[in-house]
């Protein structure tokens, strides 16, 4: 895909698979707008692309769970007289434990952050990409989208509503030129797990933020309106259509169970 002269948005831009992205993007040409909370990991990031790869990155330091981020993240956008030709909706954290006894604020941001953010940012920029019969859409759903998964309740079902909104996309937006994929990474080497305080909510060895950054790519050259990151975690993707809902219940509690204090 020739993204040469483009430009990408990125949430959750400073470290990890949005990080990964930006790298990958900037040595294909495009120009990037990172977004993310951590201003002075935003601006090590750019000034690092900048200066390997000579292409235009500006930065907008944001929390996107906040009411109104991504109001004031198109706004930024206009103000920078930029032109979102690729979106990638990376941005998501988890929480780890059970619901009765979790943070009601912390779940609330998750759910925004992880679904609210997602179709709210690709509701404003989608319309100039169909108008302009050119673009793409990233939408980084997770592993966690194909079963419930007790103790990360909320974020089990906040992933399966962005690859169920994504694959709707797809179906959309078929014929207008706009690329549309969700991509579902499994345990991933990033620093996502010390967001959700668990080391055993990681399940199975972690694949690198490049090799999901490779998977992507891949599903939008085939056309696909989804992709799962590693063939074992494609494979256990499968699982949930096979085995008895209690069961795949239960495994899946069981991988993620908190150790014992």
């Amino acid at each position: 895909m020739d993204v040469k002269g483009r430009t990408a948005l990125i949430t959750g831009a400073s470290t990890g698979i949005g990080a990964a992205y930006a790298r990958e993007l900037a040595a294909r040409g495009a120009a990037l707008i990172l977004v993310a909370r951590r201003e002075s990991k935003l601006k090590e990031l750019a000034d690092d692309l900048r200066t390997t790869h000579g292409v235009r990155v500006d930065v907008a330091p944001l929390d996107l769970a906040r009411p109104g981020a991504a109001e004031i993240l198109a706004g930024h956008v206009s103000e920078l007289g930029r032109t979102v030709d690729i979106l990638i909706n990376n941005a998501g954290f988890a929480t780890h434990g059970d619901v009765a006894t979790a943070d009601p604020e912390r779940l609330t941001e998750q759910v925004s952050l992880n679904c609210t953010t997602v179709v709210d940012l690709t509701t404003r920029f989608l319309p100039a990409m169909i108008a302009g019969r050119s673009g793409v859409v990233v939408n980084v759903a997770s592993t966690a989208a194909f079963q419930p998964i007790a103790h990360m309740a909320v974020y089990g079902a906040t992933k399966a509503f962005v690859l169920s909104f994504t694959e709707a996309l797809w179906a959309e937006t078929a014929g207008t030129g706009v690329r549309v994929v969700a991509i579902c990474p499994g345990s991933t080497d990033t620093p996502f797990f010390d967001v959700v305080g668990a080391e055993e909510a990681s399940m199975g060895k972690r694949r690198s933020p490049e090799q999901v950054v490779a998977t992507t790519f891949a599903a939008l050259d085939r056309g696909r309106p989804s992709a799962v990151d590693g063939r074992v975690n494609a494979l256990l993707s499968r699982l949930p259509r096979l085995l008895p809902r209690r069961a795949t219940l239960r495994i899946a509690e069981r991988a993620v169970r908190p150790n014992p204090a």
